[in-house]
């Protein structure tokens, strides 16, 4: 919850940046600069994950069928975006089904997204991956009491495997733990390609 109270801080310092032209506009317009803290950001993704031997020496005693966990939760996820859409005249099947992959992942999704498709889209994607973690966050009791244990590791996207992970602990139990990391990190995994993929359609 602090960690996503921080990032939103840092939006909406961003944003008055922009509106006060505390930054100069060159830095702004420049989309090297995105580019270059995006390789930053997925330096240090593949640093966490690569480092972290306890994380993939636990997947080999998950449970085979919760394996499929990951595909559903990325299918469902896709499923619902589609469904935005027609709601969202103004918006392309693609356009959501862009902002749908970020899967919670709110830095990474919305630097790709901007890159591609312009700032709008990607504060879009920004505050929808954040709705999700927050509700998340908010909400396990419910989700976890109406909807089911594992519905609140789908609910997590790709922050299962860190920020939501404690509430994840605490409602759907200790047992779910490395479920709970193993759907993160493929969740984490697969954001880049489909955001990418959705952005060039």
């Amino acid at each position: 919850m602090k960690g996503s109270l921080v990032i939103v801080s840092f939006f909406i310092a961003g944003v008055l940046a922009g509106l006060y032209g505390w930054i100069p506009s060159g830095v702004i317009t420049d989309s090297k600069v995105s580019y270059y803290v995006l390789c930053g950001l997925m330096f240090f993704v593949g640093l966490s994950v690569g480092s972290d031997t306890k994380t993939l020496d636990s997947f080999r005693s998950l449970n085979p069928r919760l394996m499929l966990l990951p595909v559903i939760t990325i299918v469902g996820t896709l499923a619902g975006s589609a469904v935005v859409s027609i709601v969202l005249k103004q918006r392309s099947l693609a356009e959501c089904l862009a902002v749908g992959s970020g899967l919670g992942y709110y830095s990474l999704s919305s630097i790709f997204i901007t890159g591609y498709k312009g700032a709008e889209l990607g504060t879009i994607a920004l505050l929808s991956n954040i709705a999700r973690e927050l509700i998340t966050l908010l909400f396990a009791p419910f989700i976890v009491r109406y909807f089911g244990k594992l519905a609140l590791i789908s609910s997590g996207g790709a922050t299962t495997m860190d920020t939501t992970l404690p509430v994840i602990v605490r409602y759907s139990g200790q047992n779910l733990l490395i479920v709970s990391i193993y759907h993160g990190f493929l969740v984490d995994f697969s954001v880049p390609w489909l955001v990418v993929l959705f952005c060039s359609l």
